[in-house]
């Protein structure tokens, strides 16, 4: 076995960051996506809900698929600027 101490440049470690930076953020990205696309859908069944006369029922729905769009929204958000930080970084080091 190879006991020496694994050393990478600065420039290397930098990469390796910026690139788990991009992994973190396209995960958070989907995942904001498909739970956005769950809360429409919720958001469109308490509509129909309150459509079919079931105003309490359908309000409730609703208000929480909106909420939940909220959130979400902000979830994209935020894996969008650190996508937009690691793009900024990149070009400042060249």
């Amino acid at each position: 076995m190879n006991n020496q101490p694994i050393t990478h440049s600065d420039s290397t470690i930098e990469m390796i960051i910026a690139k788990e930076r991009l992994r973190q953020a396209h995960h958070s990205f989907n995942l904001a996506f498909v739970t956005t696309a769950a809360c429409v859908l919720i958001s469109f069944a308490g509509v129909g809900l309150v459509l079919l006369g079931k105003a309490s029922e359908g309000t409730i729905t609703a208000t929480g698929g909106l909420a939940s769009t909220a959130y979400c929204l902000k979830l994209s958000k935020d894996a969008n600027d650190r996508l937009d930080k690691v793009a900024s970084e990149l070009n400042d080091d060249r």
